[in-house]
């Protein structure tokens, strides 16, 4: 028998399938439409096995539902701008463009080595002029929408990248990219206004059900809802300062309050004192998230004036202090510090009251707090008109009171904050505008776009090079025609993803979209990616759906449909004696399953298992895989270890395991298939082993198709182990009936295998004489009526006891039930010399004999 030839095979058809433009889409409104997208890659230099596993499960759903008869759109593209072209640049001497675009050629070349369903035709990247032109008009249409603005405003700021960060890209206090930590700095930025959509882009989660629950949660608390009172509190010889509080119940145990490092009142009292101004830049360099100032010293400066209560006649201290953040509700809290743990943290530590004013039910008006706040239900005191209330009426009672006296006004907050996207940097795209002495900020026409990066570009100093171009920047204005300057700074490149899926709808035109293609290919009906892009990636694409509406562009709302969030690809690491990490190609295994490293023979600490990184040196190269064990075999680990939501555990045993499957698969074929005749109607008359064989092909064919479109691919893979086994162990008799169940069950395994491993089943398809592509072949159909057991397992019993079991065919009459019952050895021994009573039969479950 011939061996499977992997690396034959797989060329083979890759270049049939590209002959054959054989995953090239066309707009057909006569069929239904599926558009499949998986999450496009940075072009880093090679493919990992996130990607393996990423792009795997998405073919395996576009060709499904191409064999569904759906109109597939599974395009590909490259997320090119950022920071790590730079570095590149900087450390290896080459031009950015450069280095991106030879990455995309050689990821390129390792994804089409997959057998990916991808339609290359569509394939750009967003460094491309053609790509980010577009994305220059729109930024023009959201400025005459008023979806855009510009202001001085405090930022983030990586001195590792030397660029500004949105919050979303402060992870624990350091840059998302670089993890240095961020410091505070205070810029002209460009910002989109994301927040007239927040009440919006919150309650239309609800509304998408084939989205994860755990990304839709993660995106409402990023939203952050809230429904409180703006609160006016009365400052001798200063402004009113304004709080925002969610929990104005708690007003009577006031104990301070807090204001922003950042805030108007904290620096106009800087300017005076100069501990307060040190204590200021003290916070400016520490966290600028909420997350991460959850896990800081709590510390506060006191700065001798004070707020007089708004319902009583005392006053309370003002602190600046680093926990609160500027950009949230107002920069200012007032502190009930037997009610939130925090503030009660903060009046231990400085010396303020603390002044329970909620009494648990079970408690009385000697209810005192100890080193713990106090949050659950109860019933209000020492609140004068409010004592005796609930929570919530106490909450109604001080809104409606404040309102009433002009110092308070009802409101919803959100926790999400516009959108900052100026970025100090080269690799990005250009923001098209130009600054004028006489004329301020002006457009660039639309005529004159794209605004192109210089290719003379230099990082040998620190900061933007676009500003330290000698020419580049340097234009006249388009307005009154005197000399003026280009803006500097390029967009964040979440931009750049925020919209893509989009223009691959019709990525050769002129405009950004085609209205027709996108009408007809939008939403993305399954997009597929790693949780880590909820709330940064899909919300900012959710908002830039919206925007591009506003403008004419998009008819929907939502850019994805369905939504399905793979794990991670882990690995063992490996450390050696002087604490370095080590490659698994550097290792021996011993005979007692140790390690121990080859080229010091030194043994090796095994540690647990992480993510694949290149920092831990235990990533493994796809190509080697696949090179070695042909694309089918990597796809199909990739798919049977574990259910796709969770992380995979990568075993160079998993994989070899996976390859014999591939050799089985290959052979069960193959054995099947000799001396086995062709016969084009189906018989009437089938053996018992032939009907249960055909229940196995349309148990599998049914069980297969709600397992892909569930995301349950090792279930999937599991049943085609079960159903090649049942094929590998039938043994035809001749008879027309075994024949037809035979060839039945061999072409459907190949066409519920095509999915997963494409290159082998086609391989397969065209030895058992099938016209045309398997990839172009519909799905099976599962029939209903062949998928019901023919025969059932019977208890039989006596007196109630089970004695024995017998096989039956499902159905059988009572009569013959009894009698083939009666006739075991087991019950006749039991039964003896005793008489029967009666018989009770429950057909197809139970016989049960009174004696």
């Amino acid at each position: 028998m011939t061996r499977y030839n992997a690396a034959l095979t797989e060329a083979k058809w890759q270049k049939i399938w590209t002959d054959k433009e054989t995953f090239k889409a066309i707009e057909d409104k006569s069929r239904p439409k599926y558009y499949v997208l998986e999450m496009f890659p940075y072009p880093s230099g090679k493919i990992h096995m996130g990607h393996v596993r990423n792009y795997t499960q998405g073919d395996v759903v576009a060709r499904y539902r191409r064999a569904k008869g759906y109109n597939v759109l599974h395009p590909m593209g490259w997320d090119a701008f950022g920071m790590p072209a730079e570095n590149a640049a900087m450390q290896h001497n080459v031009h950015p463009a450069k280095w991106t675009y030879e990455n995309i050629d050689h990821m390129r070349g390792q994804l089409q080595q997959m057998g990916l369903s991808i339609d290359w035709s569509r394939e750009f990247a967003t460094c491309d002029p053609e790509y980010y032109a577009q994305e220059q008009k729109m930024f023009l249409d959201f400025m005459v929408e008023d979806l855009v603005y510009r202001k001085e405003s405090w930022v983030n700021w990586d001195p590792v990248d030397n660029t500004v960060l949105a919050n979303e890209q402060v992870v624990d206090g350091c840059g998302w990219r670089s993890g240095a930590p961020v410091e505070r700095r205070r810029l002209s930025q460009w910002f989109l206004k994301i927040t007239d959509y927040a009440e919006e882009l919150n309650t239309a989660l609800d509304n998408l059900p084939r989205w994860p629950e755990k990304v839709r949660t993660m995106q409402k608390n990023w939203i952050g809802r809230s429904e409180g009172l703006r609160l006016f509190f009365a400052i001798e010889g200063q402004e009113d300062l304004e709080v925002y509080t969610t929990r104005p119940d708690t007003i009577f145990g006031a104990c301070g309050m807090a204001i922003a490092a950042d805030h108007p009142l904290a620096e106009k009292l800087a300017k005076t004192n100069p501990d307060l101004r040190d204590f200021i830049l003290d916070c400016r360099k520490g966290a600028t998230t909420e997350e991460a100032m959850e896990k800081m010293e709590k510390k506060g400066f006191d700065t001798g004036i004070v707020a007089k209560a708004p319902f009583e006649d005392r006053v309370l201290p003002i602190f600046v202090a680093n926990f609160v953040l500027m950009d949230y509700g107002t920069g200012a809290i007032f502190m009930s510090a037997a009610h939130d743990q925090r503030d009660l943290d903060f009046a231990h530590k400085y010396g303020l009251d603390v002044r329970p004013v909620i009494m648990p039910d079970d408690a009385d008006e000697n209810f005192t707090i100890g080193r713990e706040a106090y949050t659950g239900t109860g019933t209000l005191f020492k609140s004068e008109f409010l004592n005796g209330m609930t929570i919530d009426e106490a909450k109604a009672e001080v809104a409606r009171r404040a309102e009433e006296g002009g110092f308070g006004k009802k409101t919803v907050n959100f926790r999400l904050r516009d959108w900052g996207i100026s970025r100090q940097r080269y690799w990005g795209c250009p923001i098209p505008v130009i600054h004028c002495e006489d004329c301020g900020v002006v457009g660039v026409p639309k005529a004159d776009l794209p605004i192109i990066l210089p290719e003379d570009i230099s990082f040998d100093k620190p900061g933007n090079p676009l500003e330290h171009h000698p020419t580049w920047k340097n234009v006249d204005c388009p307005k009154c025609g005197k000399a003026a300057k280009r803006e500097t700074d390029t967009f964040d490149t979440f931009i750049d993803s925020s919209w893509y899926f989009a223009r691959f709808c019709s990525p050769k035109s002129d405009n950004p979209v085609e209205s027709d293609a996108a009408n007809y290919w939008l939403p993305v009906d399954q997009y597929v990616g790693g949780v880590e892009h909820a709330i940064l990636h899909l919300l900012y694409s959710r908002f830039y759906t919206r925007a591009m509406k506003k403008i004419g562009l998009l008819s929907v709302d939502e850019p994805f449909d369905g939504l399905f969030t793979q794990g991670m690809v882990c690995h063992e690491t490996y450390q050696n004696k002087q604490g370095e990490w080590v490659f698994p190609a550097d290792l021996n295994k011993t005979e007692n399953g140790t390690f121990i490293e080859k080229k010091s023979g030194n043994p090796v600490k095994v540690g647990r298992s992480i993510k694949m990184s290149k920092s831990k040196k235990n990533v493994v190269d796809p190509t080697e895989i696949i090179d070695l064990y042909g694309a089918d075999t990597a796809r199909w680990f990739m798919l049977s270890d574990s259910p796709p939501e969770r992380d995979l555990e990568w075993t160079e045993e998993g994989v070899e395991g996976a390859w014999r499957f591939t050799g089985r698969l290959w052979r069960t074929i193959l054995t099947g298939l000799e001396d086995l005749p062709n016969i084009d109607h189906e018989p009437h008359d089938f053996s018992d082993k032939a009907q249960e064989l055909r229940r196995m092909t349309h148990v599998s064919i049914h069980a297969i198709e709600h397992d892909i479109e569930d995301f349950h691919f090792n279930n999937a893979v599991a049943q085609i182990y079960k159903f090649t086994n049942a094929i590998g162990a039938f043994k035809s008799d001749g008879s027309d009936g075994d024949i037809f169940a035979l060839r039945e069950a061999l072409t459907s395994l190949i066409q519920l295998s095509a999915p997963m491993m494409p290159h082998l089943s086609e391989e397969m398809w065209q030895i058992m004489g099938h016209e045309g592509l398997v990839t172009d072949a519909l799905w099976p159909v599962a029939r209903p009526e062949l998928m019901q057991e023919n025969t059932v397992t019977i208890a039989i019993q006596i007196q109630g006891k089970l004695r024995d079991t017998i096989s039956l065919p499902k159905d059988m009459d009572k009569i013959d039930v009894e009698s083939h019952a009666l006739k075991r050895e087991k019950i006749q021994k039991a039964i003896g010399d005793s008489p029967i009573r009666k018989i009770i039969v429950v057909p197809n479950r139970i016989v049960n004999i009174v004696i």
